[in-house]
């Protein structure tokens, strides 16, 4: 047998300590290679798939308590910004902004979206940063003094543990002269809207769960076999959120590097959490992130939340 190339060493050590483990896992952020981001971005068009129209509503009707938070000359920073679609509502209706700074871990993608955007706004300083939020946020050094607005849509903030949500709210709130942040958060619901959600009938959101099983094959020479593997979508109602697992149809075993990982019929690699959020939930979330809600801004069917933080002194 060949020896296996591998070229994304980090990807590679998550992996295997992932697959390892009992119940077997990977790290939702290793989604989001060209492929997952454009994937993604379909998912937010879906019939099902009601956070994205249901938050960009919620911005263009609120605009002006938005623009409250947003001091002159600020830099506008957003994490994990993907096709920057949302910011443009920001970008459009804020043209006291002194910068852009985009930050995505899919390098391709946030070049591709930022070229699309400096047609679209010649006169806006545009920086992007490649990295991973889940780190330090490091932003460009030129910035450090300037008042900064966080812009961090599409309840992602689901995705975290509730520690891992507090301290990244945290580093956040270290950001140097940072004044407010945007916050997007999905609201709890009916169990039907929230599975239907991540379980669309097109099946766009299968091939976004299964195109993590072909990044390790391309990227750190694994031997998935797609078809061994089904999209699942579950309500964990004790812990307020919605899971995705990749299912595996049969007993079986895939060669990682110089391993090898062993499935029973049934079992499940565990990919993605989306916790949802009450109102009382998100209140302790800020404030035991150093941070206070001076806005709450819901739809009228309260599905979703946008929710606007000052920095607590």
């Amino acid at each position: 047998m060949d020896k296996p190339v591998i070229e994304n060493r980090a990807l590679f050590a998550d992996a295997l300590n992932g697959l390892r483990a009992t119940p077997k896992f990977l790290a939702s952020k290793w989604f989001y290679d060209a492929t997952g981001s454009a994937l993604f971005e379909q998912i937010t068009t879906l019939p099902e798939y009601y956070p994205t129209r249901t938050e960009i509503a919620i911005l263009e009707q609120n605009v002006a308590s938005i623009a409250k938070l947003v001091p002159k000359g600020a830099v506008l920073v957003e994490l994990g910004s993907g096709a920057s679609v949302k910011t443009r509502i920001l970008l459009d209706r804020l043209p006291h902004l002194s910068a852009y700074v985009p930050l995505d871990i899919s390098a391709r993608f946030l070049i591709e979206t930022v070229e699309r955007l400096a047609k679209d706004y010649p006169g806006l300083n545009i920086e992007p940063v490649v990295a991973d939020f889940m780190a330090d946020i490091d932003l460009p050094g030129s910035l450090n003094t300037t008042p900064k607005v966080v812009f961090f849509p599409g309840s992602t903030i689901g995705n975290l543990t509730p520690p891992d949500a507090v301290e990244l709210l945290k580093r956040i709130r270290a950001i140097p002269n940072v004044a407010g942040l945007i916050l997007g958060a999905d609201l709890v619901k009916d169990r039907n809207t929230l599975v239907h959600a991540y379980d669309d009938s097109a099946g766009v959101t299968a091939a976004f769960n299964l195109n993590l099983l072909t990044r390790l094959n391309r990227e750190i020479g694994a031997q998935f076999d797609l078809n061994d593997f089904s999209h699942r979508a579950v309500w964990n109602d004790a812990a307020s959120r919605i899971e995705m697992h990749l299912v595996s149809q049969r007993a079986h075993e895939v060669v990682l590097g110089t391993e090898i990982i062993r499935f029973r019929k049934g079992e499940t690699i565990h990919t993605e959490n989306s916790h949802k959020y009450s109102n009382p939930a998100l209140q302790s979330l800020a404030e035991r992130s150093g941070w206070r809600i001076s806005e709450l801004l819901t739809d009228s069917g309260n599905q979703f939340a946008v929710a606007l933080l000052q920095p607590r002194t």
